[in-house]
C-alpha cells in the first residue's frame, strides 16, 4: 500500500439518469480536504451511454438474433425495426442530454421515433402535455422510446435491467445471500459485460489501491458484487470498501461470511469517520481495532469493529461535496411520469446538498428514527451553506439545488434564504420538509424569494386520530394552511401519502382519500403519491409492532439482510384491496379530473362512504394568522427595492397638507404610496435600509421604537391601516 493511497469511487448502476446521486461527491470533497487522491465516477450513467449507442444497441439486437430467446410480439415488432433503431438512438441520447433542441419538432410530431407497447398509453398525451410544450411532448415520447428497448433488453439479454435500478429484486428483503451468490456465480450477460469492460478501463486508467462503491439502494448491490468480482480475479491488490444507504438499513446485523469474497470492507451510517479510518489503517496509522462502524473478515468469521474513539464528523466539517470527474453534461434529461414532483426529480440537473444531518423531528414511528442519518440532528451556518452552494455553482455551472435534508428545519431555511438574498446568489430550489406551522406565509414568500420552486411533505395518513398515532406532529387542518401558503407564494407542494398504517380501518381510508380530494379541489397541493406502509426493523412499529396493534410474522432472521418485516394487522382494513382505487383517484386529481365523483367511483367494490364534512379543507384555509401587533420580536424584511421620497405641499380653502409620496420601482411594477411627512420619512430611511441591510437582524420591535410621535395612528393602530397592508402585500416580511 502506498504512504497515500489512490482511491476510486464508484456509483454502481443505476440511480438516477438525469443527475448524479451525491454520495461519492460528499466524500470526494471531504477525502480531498483531508489530502486525498480521489476519483470518482457513476457507473450508472456510463453504463447506459453505453448500451444505448449505436455500438451497444448493436450488441444487444446481434445478440437477440444469436440467441435462443422465445420473444414477445412487441420484441418481434421492435427487432423488425431495428435499423430505425440503430439510425435514431444517438439522436435521441443528445436531445435528451440537452445537445440537439432542434429534434424536439421531429420527435414531437411523431415522424422520427419507432414506437412499440410503450407509445399504447398516449390517448391522453395531448391532454397532458397540453400546456407543456413541443420540447416536454418530445422529451416524454424519447423517454417512452428508451423504455421500449428496456422492455426488450430485459426480456431477453439482461432480466434484471431497468433504468433506475439494476437487479434490485436479488437485494430486497435478502435475509439469505443465496440468490445474489448464484447470480454473481453465472457468466456475466451482456450488460455485466459492458459493466465490467467500463470498470477495466478505468483502473487501467486510474491505477487505484483502494475502491469504494457508494450502494444507496437494493438495485446498487448487485452491480457493486459484480465489479467487485472482477477486482477480486483480476486486481487481488486493491482493497474494496463498500458503504451507503442499503448496508445502513439492511445489512446492520450482518454474518454472512461469503458476501466478503467480493467486498473487504463495509461500513455503516455516515462514510466520512470510517472510510478516512481506513485510509489511516491502510496507511499503518491506525489499529485495526480502532476503526469505526466496520464489518470485516477476520478468521473466517464477520467481525463487527468499532473501537474508534474519535467522534463523528460534525455536519459543518464534512466539506464541500465535489462534482469533478462526474459527466454533469451528459446526463439525460427525462419526462417518464406526468406526476409533477416525479418530473421535478428525474427532468434537469440538481445539485445535491444538505441543509441539516438528520431528522429535528424524529419521533415518526414509521421512520427509521433510531438509526444515526435520522437520529444525529446537526446543523451548519447559513454562511456556511451558501459558501458550499457558490462552490458548487462555480464546479458545475449549474444553479439548481435539491436539498436531501430527511426534513429541512424552518429556521434553518429561513435564514439560508436571507444569506442568499444577502449575497445576491440566484438558486432554483426543492427540498423535503415536514408541514409544521413555523412556515407562516411570510416565511413561504421569503423561501419563493430565495429560489424555492417546490416542497415535499408527509401528510401520510390524512386522519388525525393516525397522525397521533404515528407521533406526525401535525394535523389535517395544520397541513392545510401550510399548504395554502406555499401554494400561494408560488411554490408546487407535493404530497406523501401513506395507506395501511396499523390499525386503519375502511372507514378511515375513504376519510383520508376524502382529504386529499378536498385539498386538491382548494389546489393547496398539486401533486402526490400513495406508499403502502411498511414496517421496519429499526422503526417504533418494527421494534415495538404489539404497542401499534400489529402482529409481525416474518420473515426468518438470516446472516444478510435485516430490515423489510412482514406483519399482519388484525383491527385494520384489508389494505392491499384499495392500492390500486387509491392511485387512480389520486393521478386523476392531480389532472383536475373526478373531483367531483363520489369516492366510490374510483373502486370496484363496495366501498364506506366519506364521514368529513364537505367543506372541512375550504373551512381550515380561511383560517387567519396572528396579526402583526403579535409580532414584536420577530425579524423584519423588504423585498423590494429602496423608495424615493418626495414631499408634497397642497393648499385647500386656505389651508396647507404636506403629504410625503413614496415611489417605488420593482422588477414588474412602479406604484406609490401616500402618508404623512413624518410616517413618510420613516418608512423610507426603514425600506432604504432593509433594502440595503439583510446583514443586520432587525425586529419589529425595532420599528416602533423608532415610529415617529404626534401621529393621529399609535404605531399598533398603523399595523392596520392601508399604508402599512400595502406594503405588507408588496414584499414587506415579518418572520
Amino acid at each position: 500500500m502506498t504512504p497515500s493511497p489512490k482511491i476510486l469511487l464508484i456509483t454502481p448502476p443505476l440511480t438516477q439518469l438525469n443527475t448524479p446521486y451525491p454520495a461519492t461527491a460528499y466524500i470526494k470533497g471531504f477525502l480531498r480536504g483531508r489530502g486525498f487522491d480521489v476519483t470518482q465516477a457513476d457507473f450508472g450513467l456510463e453504463l447506459v451511454l453505453r448500451l444505448f449507442s449505436k455500438k451497444g444497441l448493436n450488441q444487444v439486437f446481434q445478440a437477440i438474433l444469436d440467441g435462443a430467446y422465445e420473444v414477445s410480439d412487441n420484441s418481434q415488432r421492435m427487432l423488425r425495426l431495428r435499423k430505425s433503431y440503430l439510425d435514431t438512438i444517438e439522436p435521441v441520447i443528445k436531445f435528451l442530454q440537452g445537445r440537439d433542441s432542434t429534434l424536439a419538432h421531429p420527435i414531437a410530431m411523431g415522424s422520427f421515433l419507432p414506437e412499440a407497447s410503450r407509445f399504447l398509453q398516449l390517448a391522453d398525451l395531448e391532454e397532458a402535455f397540453g400546456t407543456m410544450g413541443i420540447s416536454d411532448k418530445a422529451r416524454h415520447l424519447a423517454t417512452l422510446y428508451l423504455e421500449d428497448l428496456a422492455d426488450l433488453i430485459k426480456e431477453t439479454v439482461c432480466p434484471h435491467f431497468g433504468f433506475s435500478r439494476y437487479a434490485d429484486k436479488l437485494a430486497m428483503s435478502a435475509t439469505s445471500f443465496d440468490p445474489l451468490e448464484n447470480e454473481l456465480q453465472t457468466a456475466p450477460n451482456l450488460v455485466d459485460q459492458m459493466l465490467v469492460e467500463i470498470l477495466d478501463e478505468r483502473l487501467q486508467e486510474v491505477q487505484p489501491d483502494v475502491v469504494g462503491f457508494s450502494v444507496p439502494f437494493p438495485g446498487n448491490l448487485y452491480g457493486a458484487l459484480r465489479l467487485a468480482q472482477l477486482i477480486k480475479q483480476k486486481y487481488p491488490h486493491i482493497k474494496t470498501l463498500l458503504g451507503g444507504g442499503y448496508p445502513n438499513t439492511e445489512l446492520r446485523t450482518l454474518r454472512e461470511p461469503r458476501v466478503f469474497n467480493y467486498i473487504d470492507f463495509i461500513t455503516l451510517d455516515d462514510g466520512e469517520g470510517p472510510w478516512l479510518k481506513l485510509l489511516e489503517y491502510f496507511q499503518g496509522q491506525r489499529d485495526i481495532a480502532q476503526l469505526q462502524r466496520t464489518f470485516l473478515l477476520q478468521n473466517g468469521e464477520v467481525t463487527y469493529i468499532n473501537g474508534a474513539t474519535d467522534a463523528d464528523i460534525p455536519h459543518a466539517e464534512v466539506g464541500t461535496p465535489d462534482y469533478s470527474d462526474l459527466k454533469i453534461h451528459e446526463y439525460l434529461s427525462v419526462v417518464e411520469v406526468l406526476n409533477p414532483m416525479h418530473r421535478l426529480w428525474s427532468d434537469g440537473r440538481w445539485n445535491k446538498l444538505t441543509i441539516a444531518h438528520g431528522c429535528y423531528w424524529k419521533r415518526c414511528s414509521f421512520c427509521d428514527i433510531t438509526l444515526d442519518y435520522i437520529s444525529r440532528y446537526e446543523t451548519a451556518p447559513s454562511t456556511l451553506l451558501v459558501d458550499r452552494i457558490e462552490q458548487i455553482i462555480a464546479q458545475t455551472g449549474q444553479t439548481g439545488f435539491h436539498f436531501v435534508d430527511e426534513a429541512a428545519p424552518p429556521l434553518a431555511l429561513r435564514d439560508l434564504a436571507i444569506e442568499l438574498l444577502r449575497r445576491g446568489v440566484k438558486i432554483t430550489w426543492w427540498g423535503n420538509i415536514r408541514f409544521e406551522k413555523t412556515f407562516s406565509a411570510d416565511l413561504c414568500r421569503l423561501l419563493a424569494e430565495s429560489g424555492c420552486i417546490a416542497v415535499s411533505g408527509g401528510l401520510e395518513v390524512a386522519s388525525d386520530r393516525l397522525l397521533a398515532k404515528m407521533e406526525k406532529g401535525v394535523s389535517i387542518a395544520q397541513v392545510a394552511r401550510v399548504t395554502r401558503d406555499f401554494t400561494a407564494a408560488g411554490i408546487m407542494v407535493h404530497a406523501y401519502l401513506m395507506y395501511g398504517f396499523p390499525t386503519q380501518t375502511a372507514q378511515e381510508t375513504m376519510d383520508s382519500l376524502e382529504v386529499v380530494r378536498q385539498l386538491f379541489e382548494q389546489n393547496v397541493i398539486q401533486s402526490g403519491y400513495w406508499h403502502r406502509f411498511s414496517m421496519t426493523a429499526h422503526s417504533p412499529v418494527g421494534k415495538n409492532p404489539e404497542k401499534y396493534g400489529v402482529v409481525k410474522v416474518g420473515p426468518e432472521p438470516g446472516l444478510f439482510a435485516d430490515n423489510d418485516l412482514w406483519h399482519e394487522d388484525p383491527q385494520g382494513a384489508d389494505h392491499e384491496l384499495y392500492g390500486p382505487g387509491l392511485a387512480k383517484a389520486l393521478y386523476n386529481f392531480m389532472h383536475g379530473i373526478g373531483l367531483e365523483e363520489p369516492l366510490s367511483f374510483w373502486f370496484d367494490f363496495k366501498v364506506p362512504r366519506a364521514s368529513h364534512p364537505k367543506n372541512m379543507i375550504a373551512q381550515a384555509v380561511e383560517a387567519i394568522g396572528k396579526p402583526d401587533s403579535e409580532k414584536q420580536n420577530l425579524r423584519v424584511l423588504w423585498l423590494g427595492n429602496a423608495p424615493e421620497i418626495k414631499v408634497e405641499m397642497k393648499t385647500k380653502k386656505g389651508r396647507t397638507f404636506h403629504n410625503a409620496l413614496l415611489t417605488f420601482t420593482e422588477k414588474t411594477e412602479e406604484y406609490e404610496i401616500k402618508t404623512s411627512p413624518e410616517v413618510g420619512q420613516w418608512l423610507h430611511t426603514w425600506l432604504t435600509r432593509l433594502s440595503e441591510d439583510y446583514g443586520t437582524k432587525f425586529l419589529l420591535k425595532d420599528l416602533a421604537a423608532d415610529y415617529p410621535e404626534g401621529q393621529p395612528f399609535t404605531f399598533q393602530e398603523f399595523l392596520i391601516t392601508d399604508t402599512w397592508l400595502d406594503l405588507r402585500e408588496r414584499g414587506l416580511l415579518v418572520v
